[in-house]
C-alpha cells in the first residue's frame, strides 16, 4: 500500500501509544471527527489531518489536544476511520457506512508508520483499539467497542482483531 503520513504530520514529540478508532459517523470526516483525532481515514482510504497536531498530546492540561480516549489521550496518538455510523454492536449490524478493507490496510500502514517515527514498539498496551483500552490499560471507556469488529471478518472475536491489528502493524513495520 502506498499511503504516507505527511512527515509535517508529524512533528518531534513524546508519544507512547497509538490508538484506533471508527467515528461511527459516515465516510468523510466531520468537524467533531476532525477535532478529536490526530489523523482520519475516509471511505476511500484517503488520509485527513485533525485540528490537533500529535505535540497537541504530549500534555492534556493546557486542554488544547484531540480528545480521543477518556482518560488516555496524554502522549496518545488518536487515528480513526470515517465510518460505522448506526452500528450496533449486539446482534452486531455495521450500520449504514460499514468499515471497507481499504480503511483497515491503510490504518494498519499509518500506525506502522507513526510507530517507526515515535519509536513505539507493537504492544497491546501501546498499539490498541479504543475497544480494548478499558480491559488493557484499565481506564473505563462507556462502553466502546471501536473498532474490534470487523464488517468484513465478522467472525473474528474483539481479542483477535486486536492481535490481527497487532500482528499486521509489525508486519508493515517491517516493509518500511
Amino acid at each position: 500500500m502506498t499511503v504516507q503520513v505527511p512527515k509535517a504530520w508529524m512533528k518531534p514529540a513524546d508519544m507512547r501509544r497509538v490508538i484506533c478508532h471508527w467515528t461511527a459517523g459516515g465516510y468523510t470526516p466531520s468537524e467533531n471527527d476532525l477535532a478529536h483525532y490526530h489523523i482520519l481515514i475516509d471511505g476511500e482510504g484517503a488520509l485527513h489531518r485533525g485540528e490537533h497536531s500529535i505535540p497537541d498530546n504530549e500534555s492534556t492540561s493546557d486542554g488544547e489536544y484531540a480528545a480521543h480516549t477518556r482518560g488516555k489521550n496524554g502522549n496518545s496518538i488518536g487515528v480513526s476511520m470515517c465510518c460505522m455510523a448506526g452500528a450496533e454492536e449486539r446482534p452486531f449490524r455495521a450500520g449504514v457506512a460499514p468499515m471497507k478493507p481499504v480503511q483497515w490496510d491503510t490504518m494498519v500502514v499509518v500506525v506502522a508508520q507513526l510507530c517507526k517515527a515515535y519509536g513505539i514498539a507493537v504492544t497491546p498496551e501501546t498499539v490498541l483499539g479504543h475497544g480494548e483500552v478499558q480491559q488493557i490499560l484499565g481506564v473505563t471507556q462507556n462502553g466502546k467497542w471501536d473498532p474490534m469488529k470487523l464488517p468484513f471478518a465478522a467472525e473474528l472475536t474483539p481479542k483477535q482483531v486486536g492481535e490481527k491489528l497487532r500482528a499486521e502493524v509489525t508486519a508493515a513495520l517491517a516493509a518500511l
